[in-house]
């Protein structure tokens, strides 16, 4: 089951954005995220054609994009699945965000396999970058990961 936790970042970090009505309902529109891709609601990725959704067609879109990130997490970062809720919502999060293959094959990975939870929050911070620049939204969604990385007192 995906951590509350998780449903949270996502949704604050994602937002619902590009409202337009939509008969009497508010509705969400395909946009371009800020590293170039086509999404609608909370970050789901989409067609530039996709048609309105509602906010509860965004969020039956981020349950099952969070389920896909979870079971990726889980496969790739085993170790996590006995950690606590927060350190498995920071790197659900992540591959919600990145995508399952960024984590596959990042040191991020490594870190986190070894239990290395400081420098796996070292890792996580170096993950900012959209098209070459700096997001400022990826720098903020980064410091919410790792504060939940590192949450527990036991941080080695």
């Amino acid at each position: 089951m995906v951590p509350q936790s998780a449903i949270e970042l996502a949704k604050r970090f994602e937002g619902f954005e590009k409202r337009v009505k939509r008969g009497t309902k508010i509705a969400a529109v395909p946009y371009v995220c800020p590293a170039g891709f086509w999404t609608i609601g909370y970050g789901h990725l989409c067609a530039q054609d996709h048609p309105p959704i509602t906010q509860d067609e965004a969020e039956a879109y981020l349950a099952q994009d969070l389920a896909k990130a979870l079971s990726a997490t889980l496969r790739y970062c085993p170790v996590l699945a006995t950690e606590q809720e927060e350190r498995l919502a920071a790197i659900v999060d992540f591959t919600f965000n990145l995508g399952a293959g960024r984590l596959q094959t990042s040191t991020l990975r490594r870190r986190i396999n070894q239990k290395d939870w400081s420098n796996a929050a070292l890792e996580l911070r170096r993950w900012i970058y959209g098209r070459g620049k700096v997001l400022p939204g990826l720098v903020f969604r980064r410091r919410a990961e790792v504060a939940y990385l590192l949450q527990s007192n036991d941080t080695k």
